[in-house]
């Protein structure tokens, strides 16, 4: 077991030989390049085996990221979570190490793409935004840019997985809420009321929502990989394949879906252009042939975002008690585990790898886990500044007295999906840790207790969770909260809270996280996570308007060893006693005698 700070580089040959066959591959078709999203048909954060392109061209196994393969040259864009990650598994004499958003793939291709050259893409694999903006980049080089029927990555990886075939299921109304007919009827209304006629759906987790169905295609998201298109008069065309479809399934989509295999999805959109009618896409999400293909076959195209994702995002009151009823069963979990991991870590014999094993055992206890929502990130001393850290085999660190470790962890519950994050001490931390965790902790606290008029969008919040640590000249490189499903993504947009320019103002029903941080490289990581839901806040004495406010859903305790009760402000101290109360009297009686003790003391005010 290796105590070094991160997991040292391992780069295999077989990366620089994989590169090499494409390349071949790539001359073999008239090509000069080839774009490598992390991503398939359907523009998922987890993609199946087979769609995994980019970890087995490169060795990157992050959810976000891209590859431009050139003949002479190649370059491996990711964003600020995966900066260190990157550098440990992308050999950096293959691939440049590029910035997604600092260095975007667009002005890469721009300043090295050869004049002439042919750069080309899969287009199920590609959204038309992305296309246009590499397009225009290409035009910049002076080259052109090239949809190839089939890609030539697949045509070089010999061992490439099969397309997942798991069972279809129906997502029963008790965890619903509402029936898939009244879904689509509501959707289709939308559709009616804009003037159009139809609205193709890529989306599997729209899809799900939509019809009330939830499946097991890809990793940690009940979701069944599939495309649809649903019409104005809420009739809906589902290709998906037909192995995954029993009856149960089939008898709760009724009669008013029609199944047609993934086959039959093509000749679907140009019967709909030959048709000429009138299809709504989101330019953002769909596949790029989607497009193309509707507007070459005569349909009138008319961008805009996928109906369901405003509706999906505000939860509905049975969705709303289904989570409540999973964050509390999810928090007594994590409340044992803290238990035991304050018993058992200052021995520092507890690995990373033992610590988030323990955890899901917990959470498996319940009875009622389906899965974990992500892979835990459990980050001891330096690991835990490696944002999205996955402990491996060589990189399993134990958790050593005077670290701080990071657990970053939840589970996929059918009431709900949960994801929390909690930083503790391992032994005493020094004055920097406690200084550095309660400034974290201080714009936790000012987004939970935040209050704000209709219409405000999540990057108009962002920077409150944020000040406490600029005024020390500090700052994290990620969003201060993600959207998260109802038993479906635990990263569900359109809603986030982030520096990026969010249009989507945040309303009821609405779950979001609220996780500030701060991330020391070599030394430690400190994130703090709770989900909150947008509510209706109480009415404020001399206020002119109506104002909205969030509700915390997570219940578990924070380390009080880390909180420097000096820094804080009265009104975030009686917020921080309030919570841990809170999280004392729902939780106790859920777990033995012995976490309850511990739980007493971790909820003292401060």
């Amino acid at each position: 077991m290796s105590a070094a700070p991160m997991e040292k580089p391992r780069f295999l040959p077989e990366h620089a030989r994989r590169l090499a066959d494409l390349r071949a591959e790539l001359k073999r078709r008239g090509v000069d390049g080839f774009l490598v999203p992390r991503a398939d048909e359907h523009q998922g954060e987890y993609v199946p085996a087979r769609a995994d392109r980019l970890n087995w061209l490169t060795g990157f196994t992050g959810s976000a990221g891209q590859a431009v393969v050139l003949l002479e040259k190649a370059a491996v864009f990711i964003d600020g979570r995966y900066t260190l990650q990157a550098k440990t598994q992308v050999d950096g004499s293959l691939y440049e190490h590029q910035h997604l958003t600092d260095q975007p793939p667009g002005d890469w291709v721009a300043a090295n793409l050869p004049a002439g050259a042919a750069l080309a893409y899969d287009p199920w694999l590609h959204t038309a935004n992305d296309i246009e903006k590499f397009a225009a980049a290409v035009a910049k080089a002076r080259g052109h840019l090239v949809a190839l029927e089939t890609n030539p990555l697949d045509a070089v990886w010999p061992d490439q997985p099969a397309a997942p075939v798991t069972p279809t299921l129906p997502h029963p109304l008790a965890y619903a809420g509402e029936e898939a007919s009244a879904k689509r009827r509501r959707i289709a209304d939308i559709l009616k009321q804009a003037g159009q006629e139809a609205t193709v759906l890529t989306l599997p987790e729209s899809i799900a929502w939509l019809l009330n169905i939830r499946g097991t295609d890809v990793p940690h998201t009940p979701l069944p990989l599939s495309f649809a298109i649903l019409h104005d008069d809420a009739r809906v065309e589902l290709f998906i394949d037909p192995a995954k479809l029993g009856p149960e399934v089939r008898a709760h989509l009724g009669n008013e879906v029609t199944l047609g295999a993934p086959g039959d999805f093509e000749p679907a959109l140009l019967a709909l252009g030959q048709a000429g009618r009138k299809v709504r896409v989101d330019p953002g999400s769909a596949p790029v042939l989607v497009l193309d293909r509707l507007k070459d076959s005569g349909a009138t195209l008319l961008r805009g975002e996928d109906p369901c994702l405003l509706p999906k995002s505000c939860k509905n009151p049975v969705e709303l008690a289904g989570t409540r009823a999973a964050h509390l069963r999810d928090g007594a979990a994590v409340t044992r585990f803290l238990a035991w991991l304050a018993q058992a870590a200052p021995s520092g014999t507890i690995s990373e790898i033992e610590a988030s094993d323990r955890l899901e055992a917990l959470r498996a206890e319940t009875g009622l886990l389906k899965d974990l929502s992500f892979d835990t990130i459990s980050g001891a001393g330096p690991n835990g500044a490696i944002v999205h850290y996955r402990a491996t085999e060589a990189s399993d660190r134990r958790l050593q007295p005077g670290e701080l470790y990071l657990v970053d962890s939840g589970g996929q519950y059918l009431d709900g999906t949960t994801d929390i994050t909690r930083t503790i001490a391992i032994g005493t931390p020094d004055a920097e840790m406690r200084d550095r965790f309660t400034r974290v902790l201080k714009g936790h606290i000012t987004i939970a207790r935040a209050r704000f008029p209709k219409g405000t969008t999540g990057h108009q919040l962002d920077a409150l969770a944020r000040l406490p640590l600029w005024q020390v000249g500090l700052d994290y490189d990620h969003g201060t909260g993600h959207g998260v499903g109802s038993y479906l993504s635990v990263h569900e947009g359109p809603q986030r809270l982030s520096r990026g320019v969010n249009t989507v103002a945040l309303q009821p029903g609405m779950i979001v996280s609220n996780e500030p941080g701060y991330y020391k490289t070599g030394g430690y990581g400190i994130r703090i996570e709770n989900l909150v839901v947008v509510t209706e806040a109480g009415d404020i004495p001399g206020g002119e308007r109506k104002m909205l406010g969030f509700e915390t859903l997570t219940l578990a305790p924070f380390d009080r060893a880390l909180i420097d009760a000096d820094l804080l402000e009265p009104a975030e101290r009686d917020w921080l006693n309030a919570y841990q109360a809170r999280v004392r009297a729902a939780i106790t009686p859920l777990v033995d005698a012995e976490t309850a003790l511990w739980l007493e003391e971790m909820t003292r005010p401060v």
